[in-house]
């Protein structure tokens, strides 16, 4: 069963472009059917250098980064066994997700 933080090929159709998923999803949720991923795109997809915002990571010897804009779901099944795991990286995959969500201004009350 996957696990957050586990790597695994993309199942999609845009493997090209977009060589692997990371789980960002709580194992606390593990035995629903479905897996919340961040794509690991090749990194000259991203078109910007590493950043908090997209963390630049090696997974089977291949330059990716982590983009957090094009967060998705997909079946657990469809994911197949892990190829890398970025735990170790947990602090730097947070910090780009926190960045997506976090209320960067307010607007006047």
């Amino acid at each position: 069963m996957p696990d957050q933080f586990d790597v695994h090929r993309n199942p999609g159709r845009s493997r090209r472009d977009i060589p692997f998923v990371v789980v960002v999803q709580s194992n606390r949720f593990r035995y629903f059917t479905r897996r919340v991923v961040v794509p690991l795109l090749a990194v000259a997809e991203f078109g910007r250098s590493d950043s908090h915002f997209g963390p630049h990571f090696v997974i089977d010897g291949r330059a990716v980064v982590l983009d957090p804009l094009q967060i998705a779901h997909v079946p657990r099944d469809a994911l197949g066994d892990p190829v890398a795991s970025l735990a170790d990286n947990a602090a730097r995959i947070f910090e780009a997700m926190d960045a997506m969500i976090s209320t960067a201004w307010r607007r006047p009350a």
